[in-house]
Order: structure tokens, then sequence, then C-alpha cells
């Protein structure tokens, strides 16, 4: 699919999950009508202290800051403090963005690549992070393996953990080695780590943790959602963090586009940043039907958490060993709509994306279709 006009024009895919309207349709006939565990939009509600500071900053008449305010700013760097042992973190290396996914789709462009450069994604990995490359005009490389995507030659890596769709968590072992051969060769780490807040078997650690860079950011760049963590999607705030002379450049440049998060979903974020209590109790609800799910798709013969997969975030990654689209049908069939893997990469090709975030209604409705 093209977009744009003239010379410029770039070339995307197709909208993922525009391909599964047919199978919607399927699952939307079953008497009970369908569950959708096709994508991970939240469903629980907004925490109560997060509407209200929403509503006492309503009254914001005058243009935001692209940097955000400096409370934003501290009360992010405190919660990565506080619950993920980031100690090193200034708050001016902080930028508020709107939502997390027109980061990811913007994000190299942004960083001034286009042709001739190199992007390396995960072998599965998120469609966003390809689409942006595209934008770009850059070249991709999709692998996990550091010695097969171009040493010496790839301006940016993108790293994700947890993984969407996996599952997967980067260990701070690991992530140090990232790191080093990173920095040997002069190539800028993005991290995204919307489900750092999700662990369940692993604990996810942030590429600025000090185990894995000592405290120091140089070449690194961490982002974060609101989405997840605080049923936030439709605030539309996310961040990014890490090297200062990146942010500064980003900063710079943001200021020209306009991107600025609106004043009252500032203050709403801060509030939830503030707010460890609701982070627990939506991670039990996830919990809950993590477990449920899981029981009944191993009642079906499905495979889930092999090779480190389906340990932390909002999915579970499952197979049958048959083609990703003949489980997609089985689904729907039984009136459940999942993610085929092949949207992620082509070796998701016998897998297929469930999501969590479902009422516990339709989690329940599911698991009584599946026994």
């Amino acid at each position: 699919m093209s977009v744009g006009v003239g010379s410029h024009a770039v070339q995307l895919p197709e909208f993922p999950w525009d391909s599964l309207d047919e199978s919607g349709e399927l699952a939307r006939q079953h008497p009970d009508g369908i569950v959708d565990l096709s994508v991970g939009t939240p469903v629980d509600p907004v925490p109560l202290s997060v509407r209200r500071a929403l509503a006492d900053a309503a009254d914001s008449p005058g243009y935001p800051t692209v940097h955000g305010t400096e409370e934003l700013r501290r009360s992010y760097s405190e919660w990565l403090e506080r619950s993920h042992g980031v100690t090193d973190l200034d708050p001016r290396n902080v930028l508020p963005t709107i939502g997390s996914k027109e980061l990811v789709a913007s994000l190299p462009t942004q960083l001034g690549l286009g042709a001739g450069d190199l992007v390396a994604i995960p072998e599965l990995a998120y469609p966003t992070y390809e689409v942006g490359v595209r934008m770009c005009g850059a070249d991709l490389v999709r692998s996990d393996d550091l010695r097969e995507v171009g040493a010496g030659r790839v301006q940016l890596l993108w790293l994700n953990s947890p993984s969407n769709p996996t599952g997967r968590v980067l260990s701070a072992e690991k992530l140090a080695k990232i790191v080093a051969w990173a920095r040997a060769r002069g190539t800028v780490v993005v991290s995204d780590e919307c489900y750092l807040d999700l662990g369940w078997e692993e604990r996810p650690v942030s590429v600025l943790d000090p185990e894995v860079c000592r405290g120091d950011h140089t070449g690194l760049l961490a982002v974060h959602s609101m989405s997840k963590r605080s049923n936030m999607a439709g605030y539309r705030i996310g961040f990014i963090s890490g090297d200062p002379a990146l942010i500064g450049s980003l900063l710079a440049l943001r200021r020209h586009l306009g991107a600025i998060v609106p004043t009252p979903v500032q203050a709403a974020a801060v509030a939830a940043l503030n707010d460890d209590g609701h982070v627990m109790i939506q991670r039990s609800r996830y919990g809950e039907r993590r477990q449920k799910l899981t029981d009944a798709l191993s009642g079906n013969g499905f495979e889930i958490g092999a090779d480190g997969s389906s340990v932390a975030g909002l999915y579970l990654w499952a197979t049958r060993g048959e083609d990703a689209m003949d489980t997609v049908e089985w689904f729907a069939e039984r009136g459940i709509l999942v993610a085929p893997g092949t949207f992620y990469g082509p070796s998701g090709s016998r897998h297929v994306r469930v999501a969590l975030t479902a009422t516990d209604e339709r989690v329940d409705s599911a698991v009584a279709r599946l026994r």
C-alpha cells in the first residue's frame, strides 16, 4: 500500500487487523457473542484518582510545554527508581509523548535516519517498528542474533522486553551484552518497555537499570506507556527517556512539530505514576485471566511458554504446530478472535497471540467454550 504523493510516497504493509474481518464476522455469529482476544486494548476502569486529576486540571487554557511539567518528569523518574531500580535518571532527560505508538512509528525519522541507514528490529515484533523504518526510507533487518544484524552498520537497534507478542524477557545480563555490543559500534539502542510492570514468571529489567548500563545512559533510550499499567490507552500518553543528548535533540525537534501532551493528561499521568496500588490491583486482574486462559488452552493441546515465552506481558503465545490462520479459524468457530503470529513476523507462522485484555465475563465465556 502506497501512502503519500510524489517521489516520496511510502510503501506500507496492509493494516494487519483488516485481514481478520472474515474471522471476526464468523466469531460474532456465536450465540453468546464474540470474545475478542486479538488486540491489547484495556477494558477495565481508569483509576478514580486519575480521572479526578484529569478533571481538576481541565481549566487549562494555555499551551502546555513539549517537555512536560517538572512534576510529571519527576514523578516518572521516581516511579522508575521505586519500581524498577533505575537510580540515575535526571528528570530533565525525560520527554512525554502522545502515546507510544506515534513515537515508535516516527522515531527513526526524528533521529534523522534515512536512505542508506540500517535499523534492526526483533525477529518477532510489533508491526509499527517496521512501519517506522519504512517511513524514513532506511533499510530493515529482522533478527534477534547480533551476529546477523550488520556489524558496524546498524544505526538503530530496537529491543522489546517484555516482548509483544511472545512475552519473552531479556535478562540484565543479556541486556548488558547488547549495550556493550552497540556502544562498540556507535549504535543507538531503543528499548520498548511498555509492559515493564507486567512480569509473571520473570522480572523485566529496564535498559536504564544500573545493572545493565552502569548508570551511563549514553546511546540508550527507553520507551514506556501508561496504557497497560493504568488503563490509560484513551489518554494517549507515554514517555521516552535516557541519553541527554538524544532527548535534547528530540525535544528541540518536537517543539517545532508541536508534539504536545495536553495539560490535563499530564496531570492525570502524575496521579497514576504516584500510585502503585492501582497497578497491583490491575496486575491481579490480569493474573487471574491469564491463569484461566492458560489452563483452557493447555487442555486443548496448545503449547504455551516454550523457549521462555509468555513469562511477562499481556499475551499468551500459543501453538499446536499448525498454520496460524488455521488456528485463528478454529477459535473463530468458537466465537473467539485471536491474532495470528504472522502479524509479527514470518517466524510466527505457527503461533497465535491471545490477549488477556477482555472482561472477566468475556474471559469466563471463552473458557467455557474451550471446555
